[in-house]
């Protein structure tokens, strides 16, 4: 079988990658499958193959024939800290496929065995952890944020070991490239210029074309990686976000959401809320990721110096200028997504003060992120502007009501400075306040069921309801609560 898969990061030198071909598994079975990313893709005839065949492909038992399965060479700071090699240490590019609307996507293999790079692992992923970074991937597209996805997961029949035996899985990954911060950093720790060079020239043709008559098209890259990254990171703080594991090796060049593995979503808004379990300093917390975010772009500035300018420090000072923009481009981005958020479509000098008043009220209050904003919206019913049973979701969210009355009237006043019918202005809020986020309690629980019982219909009712996360859903209206005290899930694990 072949998938129509071109190489061309594997026609780059031979250093950027190793060849490895996958490891076989005993007895692979389908967990699932993306019939619509396959319809993407063009690859809709695959949904016509009985499970057991798509387990032998998506294993990689069998690989495609046009495949040339290769571990990509990265290196990267973990936690503030520098590792020249890391690498795919249980990932293997098969390729990319162009898809229906003419873009190269990559198709990686993630647990697939050992490569070069592991370092001592063992190559392989759990259940568990695919399972997450399916519901939460699948989440972050339904939501319109720049994101990979997942294409299927299979079940390899043998168990992986962490602090417990698991059994394990194969997740096939879509991405619109998996180059990354940290592809730069490995061959700028080996002052291997040339090779920077035709990392970015790669870079530039598959994602900035529009940069290869630039000027400086090093410099006119970062400028883009930049914006790309504030527009990004604007888009996760917006719906509650939190990566949790910021490392220069898992920010992708290209501005997508990569690498999902400790990251959750904030149930009551705390800019200090962190559910990794090894982020024991708070370095990745939700209210951190902006900084984190700019940190990680000037390292990926350090590494384009001597191609921004033959003297690198002649190119220090400009570098320096783009990577200081993300601040202005991050806040600007911001703005514009939680003036939305409020029913505001027009910029007012002090919107920025009416959030930050909002975001504090509910720091106090405990009250989740997510329901505030989408019952501010439900509450923009026939009595919007009047308190009373329209607004009484929204305040029994704050564990003191009251204390949101004064906030009410400055935004009831702000409403009525912007003329806009109220029920427009209600669809326009509903269509950027989610219902429906991969809450961390029911993600646990569906990976639980799956991990230990081999039940998935508490996944796949999940998944049926993030991927729609907008529309109220009858039968479903659990899956939007926040957890009750004993429900709360405080720390989430990489799978590594």
């Amino acid at each position: 079988m072949k998938l129509d898969l071109e190489q061309h990061y594997a026609s780059l030198p031979a250093h950027f990658f190793a060849e490895v071909a996958p490891t076989p598994v005993r007895e692979p079975s389908l967990a699932w499958f993306n019939e619509s990313l396959a319809a993407q893709l063009g690859l809709s005839r695959l949904a016509e193959l009985d499970p057991a065949r798509l387990a032998t492909l998506f294993s990689g038992n069998e690989l495609p024939a046009d495949a040339k399965p290769i571990a990509m060479a990265y290196a990267g700071h973990q936690f503030a800290h520098f590792v020249a090699q890391l690498g795919d240490g249980r990932a293997l590019l098969l390729g990319e496929r162009r898809a229906m609307d003419g873009r190269l996507y990559d198709i990686q293999f993630k647990g697939s065995g050992r490569t070069p790079f592991s370092r001592g692992g063992d190559g392989r992923a759990a259940l568990g952890p695919m399972l997450r970074e399916v519901l939460v991937s699948e989440a972050m597209h339904a939501l319109g944020i720049a994101t990979t996805r997942s294409l299927a997961v299979v079940a390899t029949g043998e168990r992986v070991f962490r602090d417990e035996a698991l059994p394990g899985a194969i997740l096939t990954r879509v991405a619109a490239s998996h180059v990354r911060v940290g592809s730069f950093q490995y061959f700028a720790s080996r002052e291997d210029i040339d090779a920077l060079r035709q990392l970015l020239d790669f870079s530039i043709s598959r994602h900035y074309p529009h940069l290869g008559q630039a000027d400086n098209p090093a410099l006119a890259f970062l400028e883009a990686v930049v914006e790309s990254q504030a527009a990004l990171v604007a888009q996760w703080m917006a719906v509650g976000f939190i990566h949790g594991v910021m490392n220069t090796d898992n920010m992708a060049i290209s501005g997508e959401t990569i690498d999902y593995g400790p990251c959750a979503f904030m149930d009551h808004y705390d800019p200090e809320t962190v559910f990794s379990s090894i982020d024991h300093r708070g370095r990745y917390a939700y209210g951190n990721q902006p900084v984190i975010a700019q940190w990680n772009l000037a390292r990926l500035a350090e590494t384009l110096l001597p191609l921004i300018h033959g003297d690198p420090q002649a190119a220090v000072e400009p570098a320096s200028a783009v990577v200081s923009g993300f601040t202005p481009r991050f806040d600007a981005h911001f703005s514009v997504r939680m003036r939305a958020k409020l029913g505001l479509h027009e910029a007012r000098p002090d919107d920025e003060l009416l959030v930050s008043r909002l975001l504090g009220l509910m720091q106090q209050g405990h009250a989740d992120f997510t329901l505030v904003f989408r019952h501010l919206a439900d509450a923009l019913g026939p009595d919007a502007l009047e308190p009373g049973a329209q607004l009484a979701a929204l305040r029994a969210q704050f564990r003191e009501p009251a204390a949101l009355d004064p906030w009410l009237d400055e935004w009831r006043a702000r409403l009525a400075a912007e003329p806009m019918e109220t029920a427009a202005r209600r669809v326009a809020m509903l269509r950027v306040n989610p219902l429906f986020i991969p809450r961390n309690h029911r993600v646990e629980a569906a990976l639980t069921a799956a991990s230990e019982r081999g039940d998935l219909a508490p996944f796949q009712r999940l998944l049926a309801a993030i991927q729609r996360p907008y529309e109220a859903q009858a039968g479903n209206e659990e899956l939007s609560l926040p957890p009750r005290d004993d429900e709360r899930v405080l720390a989430t694990f990489c799978g590594t």
